[in-house]
Order: structure tokens, then C-alpha cells, then sequence
């Protein structure tokens, strides 16, 4: 059992005394947050980290992640045990950086299928699937492709951000085989990882 500390869009305050006592195996984020403040709670931790870049973060060269994590944007690792697929960014609403169309981001996801293939024992995405805990204004719009993604790869859980909760309740969803959460501003999950299969694309 991999016990997973998972983070997006909003900051705890006094984070670091907050998440000392966890005891988790991986941070994994899901955007929108300051590097900084990443990097904070790893140093604390002192464990692995996966990352994947929100509509809200500056421009960066591809592959780049804050200090102690990788990024698993358009990738599959292997981290901590567990198999990581991501997608970062959110649906196309202006000229802000992470941004793509539902066209775009359909070519994205089947470059992914083909390089991750399944199982997946997390997606790492900013934003969720359309129709699955998505909102109707066009800056917080769900990704298409997602549906695609999660049926080809069947990950145990799909973690995002994006959609802000203020305070609410925001209910796991339900595709297929995968639990899809929201896990703003932080959530801890013990994930058991898959057994490991062979497959056409690449192993981590």
C-alpha cells in the first residue's frame, strides 16, 4: 500500500508543521500551486513527487517540475511503486499558458495511451473529465478526451484540480474502474498498486 499525499489550486496555510506528521510514501500535485510552496513540503517530507502543470503557472520548458518531483505531464512514471500518468493544463477559455483545445488535447491523450498503456495506478490531470465534476463556464469546461484516456488505461483513481470547492463537498465520481477525485486543496490516499502487465507501449 502506497499512502499518497495529493495537492492542487489552493495553499494550506502553515503547510509545513501541517504535513510533517503524514507519514506518506508520494506527493503528487495537480497545478495551479507556487513552486515555493511545493517545494516546502517536499523538503519536509523527504519523499518522491509528481507534478503536472495547471492553466495558472507560469510557462516552463517541457519536463520541468519543482525541486524534489518530476513532472509526468504527457508521460508515464514509474514513482514510489505506483505507475503515474498525466496531463496537465485545462481546456482552451484565452491565450493563458497550459491551455488546449478539445482537439488538441484528444491528439495529446493518444499519444498517452500509446506510450502508457495500461495499468495505470493514477492519472494526474489539472482538470476533469467533460461531464464528471466539471463546470458549464468555459474556463472550467472538462476534457473530452479524458473519457478515452481513462477507458484505454484504467487507473485506479483520476486526481485533479481545477475545480474549486469553496467549501463544498465535492463527490468522487465513477468511470469504469477508476474513482475520480477532486483533490483540492489536499487529500491523503492509501493506493494499492496494480500488478504490473506486459503491454505495447512503454514500461517504467
Amino acid at each position: 500500500m502506497v499512502r499518497v499525499l495529493a495537492v492542487a489550486d489552493e495553499e494550506v496555510p502553515a503547510v509545513q508543521s501541517r504535513v510533517q506528521d503524514l507519514q506518506v510514501d508520494l506527493v503528487v500535485a495537480a497545478g495551479d500551486l507556487p513552486w515555493d510552496y511545493l517545494e516546502s513540503i517536499m523538503s519536509v517530507l523527504g519523499v518522491p513527487g509528481a507534478y503536472v502543470p495547471g492553466n495558472h503557472d507560469p510557462e516552463i520548458r517541457p519536463g520541468a517540475a519543482p525541486r524534489g518531483m518530476v513532472s509526468v505531464d504527457d508521460q508515464v512514471v514509474g514513482i514510489a511503486g505506483l505507475r503515474i500518468a498525466g496531463l496537465g493544463g485545462c481546456v482552451r477559455y484565452n491565450d493563458g499558458h497550459h491551455q488546449y483545445t478539445q482537439k488538441e488535447y484528444d491528439q495529446r491523450a493518444r499519444r498517452l495511451i500509446k506510450v502508457a498503456g495500461p495499468p495505470i495506478d493514477i492519472l494526474l490531470t489539472h482538470a476533469p473529465p467533460l461531464g464528471l465534476g466539471d463546470e458549464p463556464d468555459p474556463s472550467h469546461v472538462g476534457i473530452e478526451a479524458l473519457h478515452e484516456v481513462i477507458e484505454a488505461l484504467r487507473p485506479t483513481w483520476h486526481l485533479h484540480g481545477h475545480i474549486h470547492p469553496y467549501g463544498m463537498h465535492k463527490p468522487d465520481r465513477q468511470l469504469g474502474v477508476t474513482t475520480i477525485r477532486n483533490v483540492i486543496p489536499w487529500q491523503v490516499l492509501e493506493i494499492e498498486p496494480q500488478p504490473a502487465v506486459a503491454h505495447a507501449g512503454r514500461r517504467t
